[in-house]
């Protein structure tokens, strides 16, 4: 069991212009090598966990804090693969906590998550959002490794999520999933479908009418790429301050450039610019 570390805080250099990567603590096994500046002022970093996955039993801790006016992008190196847990050993833990200061934006888009057999994962994520602070926020589940014939063969994956603006709670999610005791093919659960792909796109302060012009716009978007017998992509609008795209896919082919275009829509709505995808780390 390892009890590895991660605090981040990114700040607008007010000399350039652009964001730069201020502060990084770090324990092993999460680690950031640098960061990179983007095309339009943001700073990027690659999450890297050294152990190549999340180990049974581990406790991980990432936290993010975007200053005033800074614009960050989080990715991963690659998916992140939760290993098999021994019996005895305690549910693995990753909890983040992320703090948007006024007029700041963060972009969190990881590649999928990956649970193998015999895993037990919860993950904890809380966001703050500050007046004018916006949220790109992605993630993807698959069912196993596929390739192995692995498939809803973990033994436990909680998820939760609470996304905050301005002090009030916009979203909150709670996930359990344990597909032994609750097989996650019934028609009441997932049915024929494999992956779940979620989109948070949130900005603390917009006005009602954005978010209902947004919410058409990507609706129109979600019934163009729905394929019914192999992805169905929908779009709702959260009490105040954003919206959520889902999506459920029957192989994962496809869901990263569907996440990436309801992307690029909604931050040219809401920012008047282009969405860059990140760059992998070499």
């Amino acid at each position: 069991m390892r009890g590895g570390r991660l605090q981040l805080r990114f700040d607008r250099d007010r000399a350039c212009g652009r964001t730069i990567l201020a502060a990084c603590e770090q324990q092993p096994p999460l680690r950031v090598v640098r960061a990179f500046p983007t095309g339009d002022g943001a700073a990027l970093v690659h999450l890297h966990n050294l152990s190549g996955g999340i180990l049974g039993g581990d406790q991980l801790r990432l936290s993010v804090r975007v200053g005033p006016g800074a614009a960050a992008q989080i990715t991963s190196t690659g998916a992140t693969r939760v290993y098999r847990s021994r019996p005895a050993s305690p549910v693995s833990v990753q909890a983040t906590a992320m703090v948007v200061e006024e007029e700041g934006l963060l972009e969190y888009l990881p590649d999928p998550l990956i649970p193998f057999a015999g895993s037990r994962y919860r993950q904890e994520t809380r966001i703050d959002l500050a007046h004018g602070a916006g949220l790109f926020w992605w993630e993807t589940i698959a069912p196993g490794r596929e390739a192995r014939g692995e498939i809803f063969e973990y033994e436990l994956l909680q998820l939760h999520l609470d996304i905050v603006a301005e002090g009030r709670p916009v979203a909150v999610e709670r996930m359990w999933l344990e597909p032994s005791l609750r097989p996650l093919g019934s028609p009441a659960r997932l049915g024929p479908f494999r992956y779940l792909s979620t989109l948070y796109v949130c900005r603390a302060g917009v006005e009602p009418d954005r978010w209902l012009r947004l919410e058409r716009q990507l609706s129109e978007l979600a019934r163009h790429l729905t394929r019914p017998a192999e992805v169905l992509w929908g779009v709702s609008s959260l009490p105040e301050n954003g919206l959520i795209v889902r999506a459920l896919s029957a192989g994962g082919g496809g869901m990263a450039a569907g996440l990436t275009e309801f992307w690029k829509r909604a931050k040219r709505e809401l920012y008047g610019r282009e969405a860059l995808p990140p760059r992998k780390a070499p």
